[in-house]
This record gives C-alpha cells, sequence and structure tokens, in this order.
C-alpha cells in the first residue's frame, strides 16, 4: 500500500478522513473525461456525501444524483448545479417537492411514469427519465447483492414493458447496470446500450449511463471511456450523462482507529474503537478485507491478529491481517479506502460513537468538520 500521509497524533478516534489531495487527483479524472469525451458528470450521493467537500468537487462536476427526496435536499440546498434523482418508487408527496428542487427525474417503470407524468409535467423544464434494465452487468464486486441487473431486480423497467412507454413524453433513457466496474465494463454497456436499445435511444435527448464506472481505481482505461462516449454520441446525436459515486472518491481518505484491548483466543485479537458492523458496513455486506497501511495478509509479516470491533455482535469482525510488531493498546490502526460507502451507511448499533467527520488538507492541517455525542445517537430513538 502506499505511503499513508501525516496524520496528527493525537487525534480523536475512530475518524473518517477525506485527503483533499487525493480527491483532486481524482477530480482530475473526471474533468479529463467531461472535457475529450464531451459529457457530463456527476456526483452520486448515495455512495458520497460530505458537504464540506461538495465546493471542491462542484468546481468539476456538473451536480449531484440523488437516489430519495433527501439527498435531492441535499443536493441541491448544498451542491448546486443539476440535481438529478431516482427512486424505485416514488410517492405523490415527494415528487411534488422534488419538482421544485431537481431538474431531472427518473421513473423506475412505465406504470410509475404515467402515473406521475401529468404532476411532473406541471412544472416546466422537468426532464423526465425512464430507467431501463438493460439484461448487461458488470458487479465486480458483491455479487447478486450489488448487481443492478440480477435475476429478479427491482431496478428497472424490462425490456418487453418498453413498448408501452410514452416515448413522445420521455427526455432520457437512464440505465445503471454496474458496480466498480472496469473499462470493459463501462464500454461493453455503452456498446450493449447502442445495440439492445437503439430504437428507444433514437427518441430521446440524452442517455444517461448510471454510475459504477471504477475510472480511478487501476487498470481502469479511462481512454477506453472516452471513446466509447464519443462514438455513441456520434451515432446517436444525444448528450451523454455518467453518474459515478466510489468511482469518484476511490482511495481519497482513511478510517482512523484505536487498538482498546488485545483479546487471546487461539489467536490474538485486536478490539477497537472502529467497528465493521457501525462504521464499515460493506465489509459485512460485500463482504470483503479493508486495505490497513502498515499490514499485509496473514502470515507475512510476521504478527498475525485479527482485527475486531467493540460491539456485541459476534461477527463484527473487520478481517485477519499480519503487522511487523505486535499490536499494543493505544497503537492507531488505519483502514485505507474509507470514503465510499463508508459515514453514508455507519449506525449507532449498541450506542457505538459515530466517527469524526475531518478533512486533511495537502498542507499537512488536520480539521474536524463534525463530531457526533450521545445527542445524535437518543435523538434516533424517539
Amino acid at each position: 500500500m502506499p505511503t499513508l500521509p501525516t496524520i496528527p497524533q493525537g487525534i480523536r478516534t475512530p475518524a473518517y478522513v477525506l485527503d483533499e489531495a487525493k480527491l483532486a487527483r481524482n477530480l482530475e479524472t473526471a474533468a479529463r473525461v467531461k472535457r475529450e469525451a464531451g459529457c457530463k458528470v456527476l456526483l452520486a450521493t448515495k455512495a458520497f456525501a460530505m458537504p464540506a467537500a461538495f465546493p471542491m468537487m462542484a468546481k468539476v462536476l456538473d451536480g449531484s444524483t440523488a437516489s430519495g427526496l433527501y439527498e435531492a435536499r441535499m443536493g441541491h440546498a448544498e451542491f448546486g448545479k443539476e440535481v438529478h434523482v431516482y427512486a424505485p418508487a416514488f410517492t405523490e408527496a415527494e415528487l411534488t417537492e422534488l419538482t421544485t428542487i431537481s431538474q431531472h427525474i427518473y421513473f423506475n417503470s412505465v406504470a410509475q411514469l404515467r402515473r406521475f407524468l401529468p404532476l411532473v409535467r406541471k412544472t416546466p423544464g422537468i426532464h423526465v427519465g425512464l430507467r431501463v434494465n438493460p439484461g448487461f452487468s458488470m458487479a465486480t464486486l458483491g455479487g447478486p447483492l450489488y448487481d443492478p441487473c440480477a435475476p429478479n431486480s427491482r431496478f428497472g423497467a424490462t425490456l418487453d414493458t418498453l413498448g408501452d412507454a410514452p416515448w413522445d413524453e420521455i427526455d432520457i433513457l437512464h440505465v445503471h447496470a454496474l458496480c466498480e466496474a472496469t473499462d470493459k465494463g463501462s464500454v461493453g454497456l455503452i456498446e450493449h446500450v447502442a445495440h439492445v436499445l437503439a430504437p428507444y435511444v433514437n427518441r430521446v435527448k440524452a442517455v444517461n449511463f448510471g454510475g459504477g464506472h471504477f475510472m480511478n481505481k487501476q487498470p481502469y482505461d479511462v481512454g477506453a471511456l472516452i471513446a466509447a462516449v464519443k462514438a455513441f454520441k456520434a451515432r446517436f446525436n444525444v448528450d451523454v450523462v455518467l453518474e459515478p459515486g466510489a468511482g469518484l472518491v476511490v482511495d481519497t481518505g482513511y478510517l482512523v482507529a484505536t487498538v482498546l484491548d488485545i483479546h487471546n483466543n487461539g489467536s490474538p485479537i485486536a478490539i477497537l474503537d472502529a467497528s465493521a458492523s457501525c462504521h464499515m458496513p460493506d465489509v459485512l455486506e460485500v463482504p470483503y478485507t479493508p486495505p490497513v497501511y502498515g499490514a499485509d495478509k496473514p502470515g507475512r509479516l510476521g504478527h498475525d491478529v485479527i482485527l475486531a470491533g467493540n460491539t456485541c455482535m459476534t461477527g463484527d469482525v473487520i478481517g485477519s491481517y499480519s503487522f511487523a510488531a505486535p499490536l499494543k493498546i493505544g497503537d492507531r490502526v488505519v483502514f485505507g479506502d474509507m470514503m465510499q460507502y463508508s459515514f453514508v451507511k455507519n449506525n449507532v448499533f449498541n450506542g457505538q460513537p459515530l466517527p469524526d467527520l475531518a478533512i486533511l488538507s495537502p498542507d499537512g492541517a488536520y480539521r474536524v468538520i463534525k463530531s457526533f455525542g450521545y445527542q445524535d445517537f437518543r435523538g434516533k430513538l424517539g
């Protein structure tokens, strides 16, 4: 793993830390895609929603995309620029508000679109989209759990229903079929849509290829994505939208934890003030083992240890690692790649404190932008 930038000693843990220098590097990729492919790039706030970072991101990106009303509110109030919103189903009350804060609304089915089209069309300037299940996917993480086109998926109008859609009223065709995809997934999806959905693409003004384009993770070939978008635009004369989330913030931050105790039961177990269950739920849901700075796989560095959380959940285990020296109480453990799907999904199970949200500036300055306490736990409980 690359060298960890200097995080000041003595900070309160646990803490999620955004590294601004690494975020700037990733945004350069997005800027290149926009410039060379001539497409829009949005932030999917379902993966990363730190308003303190939005001004920096808004200098490059075209807006944000939301998965529901509250994310759309945040995008409108905090990010600015365009607000796109999609949900598997809307209520009339939600859509009434969404028409005042968003400019692009995507429906999940022909039935939902037909039901709510009169309401949406009361507001001039709203772009109406239909999400389609294209029958193509490349979910490199999580298998069916994160595959939008898995069997029995609830996401998107199926191909057999598209003939019933009021295409004269649809501005945007939306497909989201990827998760942490390589360039082969991105290019494959674009070419698949061109082949399978061409009659419908010819009837809309724009195509949104969703998220999952892992453009900042090696060995992703950004040039291949750019070429595919350019070819698609040239063939169909439509605008193209990409809405990555994790692909914009991959490897841009950390979760810093402290060793609270070393328990021995067949193997040394380091109990941390950071929890898989509470603070990095994808570790259990995907599952996966997150990287740790200064650590390696078991058996490689001489001192194996299990890293685990401080909850009463038996399965609150982060993973097995090896270190060059035995961990001891008070040691700091730094997990990498902790900006995507981390603090947006965390919880206060067992009354566990939520980690601070902090930013590490390129000059090494560390600032906490949000701390949490008992009232954040108590406030959820009525």
